[in-house]
């Protein structure tokens, strides 16, 4: 389909950002001109006038690139072909890194002045907006070193972080898997997102053979990644030693500003909700199993790539757009008649951009400009996936637009600790109104119950696994353990066996899963994706036991942007991650679910 083919109430509405390409050139030109201004305060920020016109000035250029750049990368995503918003996009870019240069100046300066000066700026009620910047530069102090230490620390910056690049050309331009023949017999190209597809396939041979070609190519380039991940991990313990962290943990998150034993907690916590993954493993392994003996007369025990087949296939919810998003309005009614009303202005007023369309750009996300609004973009087909993918994206869009209607400029944008909660909330809540609504229909409710149960699966389980092994790795480091391609395998593998449990065949080739995962060269980023999920789920289950309090304390969290630490915002929606509470409540979920589906 065409985009001239599409009805505009299905478009986003971009003149609400600039008017026209002419005013984008207009505003271009004005921020080219107005972008030396940022670099008139250098040497002035112990000076309180000085240093309250400089964050202004911050912010003011700050906003217009955000439009400039919003608009520039929107209009190239609504097609990818067009050289014009391409070109754009490109000059927005240089544009906002020369602006980041100019400014760069400024967190080095503060860094610099007396404790007591800064506290005094904290104190002082004109620098109410940016009290909680200036904290973080006197709690991060201790570990910042001199000018001379900090230049040498700057300078090897650019070849420091060449080891993600080293393993994306390994696992991006130099990969080459063997084909795989599909269900029909005809040879399939191999790649990432091919993996996934395949090995949802109802074929067990075409997941087996997919399974063995992904595996076959990382076996052969092991010891390579196991080098450069070993590379990573002591340049991670360089950085925290170099910093006075007394771990690569404590360094992580304290950038983050969340305490390690959140991390910790995790891990202990998931750690020991295993039995109820393993129950649903086994429960897994009798479905799977039967149907496999049913098509060849012989017993069969799952192995690690039938763990993405669908339980219940053929239940899928068909939907159109405007039913999908009336669903989704009914499911989003505990929150109250303000969130409902923002998600229909959304619908109604040129927030959403709703069709697949030529050249479009592919997949759903919420623009990181939120100003006059929050913008989203869908490529909606007739898909329970879809759906949730509506209720998702606009959990991020809601975040964005209390966030910034809230808080000052300078405290509007939340961390990526708690940048999920939102969206999953809604994806909770949605799922838990589906599962109400086809009550009746026992195969759309055990479907709707696995696609919960793989929820916590993927991204609580399996992503604490990986939290687990990442944080082994960093501390055998730290202990001066040499980190091989066995040791590796050899405890990913003893890792897969315990979350998994007996219900599977943990097949030899999975111990080398560790080595094609992109996020272990993200540095202790993908605990983020458990504790958002946990968090979510009780979230959603406070405000539909308790209502409109719960709603009220929800509505603070939204609102909070990144006016504290995102662990004491998570707080204000009531979870704690450092107590019992959250695990007990999320795992408890868990559980019910995985009753309901074996009751049938």
């Amino acid at each position: 389909m065409k985009r001239s083919e599409v009805e505009n109430k299905y478009k986003w509405e971009l003149t609400h950002v600039l008017a026209s390409d002419e005013e984008w050139e207009k505003l271009f030109a004005a921020l080219k001109t107005d972008m030396p201004a940022i670099s008139a305060y250098m040497g002035k920020l112990g000076n309180k006038d000085d240093l309250l016109s400089c964050f202004k000035e911050r912010d003011k250029l700050g906003l217009s690139l955000e439009k400039l750049y919003g608009y520039a990368h929107m209009k190239s995503d609504e097609d990818t072909k067009n050289d014009t918003y391409k070109g754009f996009r490109d000059r927005a870019y240089g544009l906002y890194v020369g602006f980041m240069s100019a400014a760069s100046y400024i967190t080095p300066e503060l860094t610099a002045l007396p404790e007591d000066v800064l506290k005094g700026f904290i104190a002082d009620a004109d620098f109410s907006d940016y009290d909680y910047q200036l904290s973080e530069v006197v709690r991060q102090k201790a570990h910042i070193l001199s000018d001379k230490e900090e230049r040498l620390l700057a300078m090897s910056a650019d070849f420091a972080e060449q080891f993600y690049n080293v393993f994306n050309m390994i696992d991006n331009a130099d990969v080459k898997f063997k084909d795989v023949k599909n269900e029909k017999g005809e040879k399939v190209k191999l790649s990432h997102g091919v993996y996934s597809v395949l090995l949802q396939s109802g074929d067990r041979r075409v997941r087996a053979d997919a399974f063995k070609s992904m595996y076959a190519f990382f076996k052969g380039h092991v010891n390579t990644i196991a080098a450069n991940y070993t590379g990573y991990v002591k340049k991670n313990l360089f950085y925290a030693q170099a910093r006075g962290y007394k771990s690569s943990l404590e360094f992580f998150t304290d950038n983050d500003n969340v305490p390690a034993e959140v991390y910790k907690k995790l891990v202990g916590e998931v750690g020991k909700a295993t039995p109820s993954v393993h129950e649903y493993v086994s429960r897994r392994n009798e479905i799977i199993g039967k149907a496999e003996e049913a098509k060849t007369g012989k017993p069969y025990r799952i192995h690690m790539y039938d763990m993405y087949t669908p339980l219940v296939p053929g239940a899928e919810i068909t939907l159109s757009y405007e039913e999908a998003y009336n669903l989704v309005l009914e499911a989003l009614k505990p929150m109250g008649e303000e969130y409902i009303n923002l998600l229909k202005e959304a619908y109604a007023g040129g927030w959403i951009d709703v069709a697949e369309t030529e050249n479009k750009r592919g997949g759903a996300y919420c623009s990181g400009l939120s100003r006059p609004h929050p913008f989203v973009l869908l490529n909606y087909q007739k898909t329970t996936h879809d759906v949730f993918t509506i209720a998702h994206e606009m959990g991020h869009a809601l975040h964005s637009w209390y966030s910034q209607k809230t808080q000052p400029v300078a405290k509007s944008d939340y961390a990526i600790f708690v940048a999920e909660v939102a969206s999953t909330v809604n994806e909770v809540l949605l799922l838990k109104h589906l599962i109400k609504v086809y009550e009746n229909n026992a195969d759309v409710k055990r479907y709707l119950l696995s696609y919960y149960m793989d929820m916590f699966r993927t991204t609580i389980f399996r992503q604490t696994m990986f939290a687990e092994f990442e944080l082994w790795a960093h501390e055998a480091a730290e202990r001066g353990e040499p980190l091989t391609p066995e040791s590796l395998n050899k405890r990913y593998y003893e890792l897969n066996k315990r979350y998994y449990g007996k219900g599977v065949i943990h097949d030899k080739d999975i111990a080398f899963e560790w080595s094609r995962i992109p996020h272990f060269y993200m540095g202790f980023y993908v605990y983020k994706y458990a504790t958002g999920l946990t968090s979510a789920v009780c979230i959603a289950e406070d405000i539909l036991s308790r209502g409109k309090p719960a709603v009220e304390r929800y509505v603070g969290f939204l609102s909070s942007g990144g006016c504290a630490s995102p662990y004491e915002i998570l707080k204000r929606a009531g979870v704690d991650l450092m107590t019992d509470r959250p695990y007990e409540i999320a795992m408890g979920s868990f559980k019910e679910a995985l009753r309901a589906f074996a009751a049938r």
